[in-house]
This record gives structure tokens, sequence and C-alpha cells, in this order.
């Protein structure tokens, strides 16, 4: 969280590029590829984010090519640190000509903190007010005192202790209702040991800054970060089916069937006539390869194959990480990295590369585990089962399905959580006795097992 509040507190002109909750190697890649590109073509401040750990196949890409994950951003609604001021301060012993001086910077107030960081109160106008009318009382013309004097006394004598405090991590939208109660106008922002951060007024609270938002590879605002209602949402590029977030104004928005956000993001590199560093590419083939299961599924087209190729240019050179390779020889590697259940917490396997739907009155979810070998289900099977029965109870849904796939023969098991809709049963997959079903020849969730289930929700 640190890293983003420097962002966030520096920068209001960055763009968040950001794939989906649960992120694959594509969803990381394209939001890695295309914050570059934004910022190659056109000079954006793109900052590549991701909605979730990575899996063990992206981490082990990212170790290859020697890169940083992308930052963490799991939801786009504004916190205190966004709206936070960092004006300087004084000590409650100071003398008030400290804080007079201060005050004539910041629009006139100066907070007034301990030596230890703590918020001690706040010096306004209102305040002021108040330690003049003690000091000198109900009648000017009988006092003899002099403002030389009167700002020689220490901060602490014409301070309010009781300015609201607010953590700068803590979201906005949460603290709405105290915000309209309390009678101030500025509220102290803290840390989360309640260390000083600076000073928010109730006006910005109010109306605090959108992050800018990018999507890539999903458009259904229920796989997207919390809270992307209040973002500003500018743009989306994506290969999957539609089921697009409302928007309050035009955006651009680009979805087509191709086999990775990873090629869209290749071409649109080729059409502005760049090519990209080594290690941008070979995490946009990375994508691209996992997602077509190295160009072999039913997804991929023509121009994967094309992109793939121009990538494979860029990403294998002499001085990179990947000198040497071949796309084969790299996506084996790819899948192989991402592949296999023995290492694996079943919670983690049902729960990893999964979305969820809603259609025909249904809500349920698929996930997708990838193995070398279908015969590895056999000793995992029951508590795979088991784990998929927990998350559907978990999070209310009617079904949820597990999609066991061997990258290397191209075929799959179909794993259904109890007590499933009846109609399960009329899907094209005949059942075996272990109770998983015979998914022969699938291996892709988006275009050969969403859309049969659809048909028979729809």
């Amino acid at each position: 969280m640190e890293g983003l509040e420097f962002l966030m507190k520096n920068q209001s002109d960055q763009i968040f590029v950001t794939g989906h909750i649960n992120p694959d190697t594509d969803s990381i890649a394209a939001a890695m590829g295309y914050a570059w590109l934004l910022k190659a073509r056109d000079g954006s401040n793109a900052i590549p984010s991701r909605a979730g750990s990575v899996n063990p196949q992206t981490s082990w890409l990212l170790k290859k090519l020697d890169l940083d994950p992308p930052l963490l951003l799991t939801d786009a609604s504004p916190r205190f640190e966004s709206v936070t001021k960092s004006f300087d301060t004084v000590f409650p012993e100071s003398p008030l000509s400290e804080a007079w001086e201060l005050a004539g910077k910041t629009g006139g107030i100066a907070p007034v903190v301990t030596s230890d960081g703590i918020p001690y109160g706040l010096i306004d106008g209102f305040s002021l007010f108040n330690f003049f009318r003690q000091v000198i009382g109900n009648k000017l013309d009988n006092s003899e005192s002099k403002i030389a004097d009167l700002i020689s006394y220490p901060c602490k004598d014409a301070v309010d202790v009781n300015v609201p405090k607010f953590n700068s991590s803590a979201h906005i939208r949460d603290s709405i209702n105290r915000i309209l109660r309390e009678e101030y106008d500025n509220f102290f922002i803290v840390d989360e040991n309640g260390i000083y951060k600076g000073i928010c007024n109730q006006k910005a609270a109010l109306n605090p800054p959108r992050l800018k938002i990018v999507m890539v590879d999903h458009n259904e605002a229920n796989q997207s970060i919390a809270a992307l209602d209040e973002a500003e949402l500018l743009e989306i590029l994506d290969h999957h089916r539609l089921g697009n977030p409302h928007t309050h104004q035009p955006i651009k928005f680009t979805v087509d069937t191709v086999g990775s956000t990873s090629t869209l993001i290749t071409e649109l590199t080729n059409e502005a006539g760049l090519s990209m560093p080594h290690q941008i590419a070979g995490m946009l083939l990375g994508g691209l390869l996992a997602d077509t299961l190295i160009l072999t599924s039913p997804t991929t087209i023509e121009r994967d194959k094309r992109a793939a190729e121009r990538l494979s240019r860029w990403a294998f050179v002499a001085n990179g990480q990947l000198r040497g390779y071949s796309i084969q020889k790299f996506g084996m590697e790819i899948l192989s990295a991402g592949a296999g259940l023995a290492n694996k917490d079943p919670d983690e396997v049902v729960s990893t590369d999964i979305k969820s739907y809603e259609s025909g009155g249904y809500r349920f979810s698929v996930a997708q585990a990838e193995v070398t070998d279908l015969l590895q289900l056999r000793e995992h099977k029951d508590r795979l089962q088991n784990a998929l029965n927990l998350y559907r109870e978990k999070r209310g849904l009617d079904f949820s399905l597990l999609l066991v796939t061997d990258v290397v023969r191209g075929d799959s098991r179909l794993l259904v959580s109890d007590e499933a809709p009846a109609f399960i049963n009329e899907l094209p997959f005949p059942p075996f006795g272990d109770g998983t079903r015979d998914a022969k020849g699938i291996v892709s969730r988006k275009k050969q097992l969403l859309p049969a289930v659809l048909g028979l929700l729809e």
C-alpha cells in the first residue's frame, strides 16, 4: 500500500492499466505491455497493475525475465491519502508566532504535532479567536495586551484539540456520514500508528479525484477491481465475451476474436512502428503462448501466430534472458511452470484461475487447472471436489466447475460441485465412474466450455 500511496499522492495524471482478478499470465503481461505502449506511443503516465496475486506460471516468467510484478491494485475507491496535503507543523511548546507564520502559507491553518509525530491539535481562525477572547477578555478598550505579547504564548494555548482524525489508507466512502456530521472544515490524516501524515479539508474529501483505469483482458465489472464505479474508466482492451460495465461517457473499447490480449497489444505496437524491449516482448509472448496453449487452442487464429513470430523476434535477442529459445521450447517451459497438482493446495487450484458469471438466473464459477498428464487427477480428485464444494458454498453460488486440462495431449476432465442444477447433466461431457466428466478435446474455457454452459442457461 505504501507504493500505491506514494504514486497516488505525487501524480494526478496517472493511468492504471489493470487485468482481471485472479490474474493469469496473459492478464499480467497485457497490463505490463499496454502500459509500456501507452508511454512509448502516447507519452501517457501509465502504470501496470494487477488485481490479485500472481500465479506460479506468471511468477516463473517474471523471474525468468528479471522483472518485478506490477503494482497490486485491488480496488478503485479513493482513500484519504489521495486528498491529503502534507502541511508543515509546529510543536505544542512553540511560540504562537511560528503558527502565525505557517498559517500564512497554508491558507489559515497550522497543524500542531508532538515530537513523536502525534497530532496535538489544529490552530485556525476560530481557535485563535477563542484564545484572544480568553486572554484579552470581552472588552478590547480595557486591554493592555499587544499582538507581540499574544503571539509569544505557546501554541498549545491556542489549539483546538478535538479535530477529527482519519486513517490515510481508509476508504473515504466509509466515512462520508461522519465527515458530514463533524463541524469541522479540516481533518487530521494519520497512518495506522496514529502518526501525522497531513491535513484534508471537507470539500476535497467529498470530491476526491477518481483513479483513471484502463481494463485489459476483461470487460466485465464483476471480474475487475472492486469499486470500479468510483473510477474513471478510460479504455477496455480485451478478447472475451461482452459483459462490459456502464460508463458515464464514451470510452475507447476494443474487443477482438484473437487468442490473447497480448496479440492485440503486439498488433498495436506494430501499427505504431515501434519495437518492444526484449523483456516486455518476452512477457507478452509468454501470455500469448499460455492463453493459446502454444498456438494449439481453438481460440488461436492466424493473427496470433503472426504476433508470436513478431514477439519472438523482439524477445529472443542475443543479449536477453531468452537467447537461444524457440517458440516451442519457450511455450513448453511456460506451460510446465503452471501445470501440476502435487505441490498446490486444493483450495488454491479451484480459486486461482477462475472467473464468475451470471446467466439465466444462475450464479456460477468456472476454474481451470493445467496438468501435463490427467493421471495426476486420480490422486487429488477427492480433495479437489471438496475444495470446489467449499468454494461454491462460501460464495453463495449455484454451482462451480473446474476444468482440469492436459496441456500436452489437449484433453480435459470436468469436475462439477455437488448439488448442481439438473441441466448440468445435459452437457455433452459423459460422466466417468469417479464423478468427473470426459471433456475430450476441450482445452478452452472461453471458447469451448463456457458456450456450452451458457447455451443451456440461456
